[in-house]
């Protein structure tokens, strides 16, 4: 049996192919225009590489392998270098780098090309005598263009990405709900315990930096249990799955757990920066939803239906009640339960604007189960 690749791994490739695409469609565009206007895929010059079959595939696949890197840098790497960063030093810091790595790539792929071309070998110094001529004429200039045409684009893929989740674009793009469309999906509504408190306690400018290092907290939970963050509210988090995903090895179940302790885990370093460790506590059931694209002066992918509604009342009954994870019944009788947790039942409560009471259950893990899922967590590899 194949090993299957973690939800990580899924969403990383799902978010870099997209810039080995963009580059590839972009040297496809420009060479596309080379030939409207010269009649042939390469100019008329010496020291550009004329193009074959064999050298046009060669490009083709380079121009996605460089994209799908830059892909790799800029989400996994830079991202995280400049995050703390000004704008401006975001700006410089990353044009530096591109300037310095993409000329790398162009000295790395030019002789490769060159010599394919030739039909020699990169140790012909024919091939590099053509690369230095290379550098100083018109046609490094264009192929200047057409890199930092290439850049420009996927960097603006990039960030409308990062604003409004890989998904999401990729739903606008493909205008998968540009009619709306019924479906079932489980969602989960979070809240910090005692936020109030604490935004008195470290000033609105300071809890700022403090809700935004809590839901960097939570964010590989909800990427490891295949979530997709469907809002932020101040200080609650509303995560969705398709039923089947959500459903599927109770991921819905184990994302609320894994988020809480994730937060404990972390608690030292919170108390440590701000004076306070944060805790959560969660309200999740599935239902039928209506989603769609709406809105008149800016365009939103939404779900309708009366299961938020039930999921926003079942977690505002998780405070009185006195549990940190409540899950309706709808989504209860669906679960699979295993071993690490368990559902206990709270009765039947009436929430606001639903006829029938719904019956509530708690998420009940033992000490000694959990110590044990800590050790796990601890013990494993990085």
């Amino acid at each position: 049996m194949r090993p299957r690749l973690s939800p990580n791994a899924r969403r990383t490739i799902r978010r870099v192919v997209p810039f080995g695409v963009i580059w590839l469609l972009v040297d496809h565009v420009f060479s596309l225009s080379n030939y409207a206007a010269l009649g042939s895929l390469s100019a008329a010059s010496d020291v550009a590489i004329q193009l074959d079959a064999r050298i046009y595939v060669f490009a083709s696949l380079a121009s996605a392998a460089v994209g799908c890197l830059v892909g790799v840098i800029e989400l996994l790497f830079l991202n995280r270098a400049f995050s703390t960063r000004s704008l401006g030093a975001k700006l410089v810091g990353k044009t530096l780098f591109y300037v310095a790595f993409l000329t790398v790539v162009v000295v790395v792929l030019y002789p490769i090309a060159a010599a394919m071309e030739m039909g020699t070998g990169l140790n012909d110094a024919r091939v590099w005598e053509r690369l230095g001529a290379f550098a100083v004429s018109m046609e490094s200039l264009s192929t200047g263009v057409q890199i930092t045409t290439s850049l420009v684009v996927s960097l603006f893929y990039a960030e409308i990405s990062e604003h409004l989740g890989a998904r999401v674009l990729t739903n606008f793009l493909t205008g998968r709900y540009h009619t709306p469309k019924r479906e079932r999906r489980v969602f989960l509504f979070s809240d910090m315990k005692s936020s109030t408190a604490i935004t008195e306690r470290l000033g609105h400018s300071r809890y700022f930096e403090f809700l935004r290092a809590y839901y960097d907290t939570l964010a590989d939970t909800v990427v490891q249990h295949e979530g997709e963050v469907y809002q932020y509210i101040g200080d609650e988090i509303v995560v969705s799955w398709p039923e089947e995903i959500g459903l599927r090895d109770a991921n819905s179940v184990r994302c609320a757990l894994g988020m809480r302790e994730a937060l404990r885990s972390k608690a030292g370093w919170f108390e440590e920066r701000f004076g306070v460790a944060p805790d959560l506590r969660a309200g999740m059931q599935t239902g039928d939803v209506t989603t769609g694209e709406i809105g008149a002066l800016k365009k939103e992918i939404v779900f309708t239906g009366d299961v938020l509604n039930q999921t926003a009342r079942i977690q505002a009954l998780c405070k009185p009640l006195g549990q940190d994870v409540l899950v309706g019944d709808a989504l209860a009788v669906r679960l699979d339960q295993v071993d690490e947790w368990g559902l206990r039942s709270v009765g039947a409560h009436e929430l606001r604007g639903k006829h029938q009471p719904v019956r509530l259950f708690a998420v009940d893990v033992s000490e000694a189960k959990r110590a044990r899922a800590v050790v796990a967590q601890t013990a494993a590899p990085v």
